[in-house]
């Protein structure tokens, strides 16, 4: 980019009331100031964030997790993933989640990036870990979780994501991204 300078298009909130308050979203209506002074409703979802992991058993194996995703009524092939609780670390988050979905525990952990999903209408972001170095330590499954945890030889898991196998999208940017380390790193 050039020396250009950007618009201001920020937007200004006038009003906000809740829509609907969930364990896990709260949905907001909010009428807001626009640009060229008129007012708009915005509808979003406000959401604790997330923590995304791409364990490595060695450098050939990944763990993945399939899992039966409600909202599209069929089974999904992911890596492990799940919400920051109020007042925790991310790699807190990462720790917990690997260990309590997958058994596993992680001696090196590496954050790749932040990632904002749903920009449109949520406020969730997405903190991506790389994990090596693993030890089973054995699974603690939340109530009404049901995973079943899968070691698959990485270049495989690659092939699932380009053949369509694999299409939920924190997975595609960890695998991706992973890809893209291994062939830097040499590992």
């Amino acid at each position: 980019m050039t020396d250009c300078k950007e618009a201001d298009f920020t937007e200004h909130t006038l009003s906000s009331k809740t829509v609907y308050r969930g364990n896990l979203l709260h949905v907001l209506e909010d009428e807001v100031r626009l640009p060229d002074g008129k007012t708009g409703r915005r509808e979003y979802v406000r959401h604790p964030g997330a923590v995304m992991i791409v364990p490595f058993i060695n450098h050939d194996t990944v763990v993945l997790v399939r899992q039966y995703r409600y909202p599209l009524r069929r089974h999904f092939y992911e890596l492990p993933a799940g919400k920051i609780d109020p007042g925790e670390e991310p790699l807190v988050t990462a720790r917990r989640e690997l260990r309590e979905e997958c058994g596993y525990e992680a001696e090196h952990w590496r954050h790749l990036m932040t990632v904002h999903p749903c920009i449109g209408y949520s406020d969730e972001r997405i903190e991506l870990y790389l994990a090596r170095g693993l030890a089973h330590v054995g699974t603690a499954l939340d109530d009404e979780e049901f995973i079943e945890v899968l070691h698959v030889p990485f270049r495989e898991a690659l092939d699932w994501l380009r053949q369509g196998r694999i299409t939920e999208v924190k997975a595609l940017i960890g695998l991706l991204l992973a890809e893209r380390i291994a062939a830097a790193e040499a590992w």
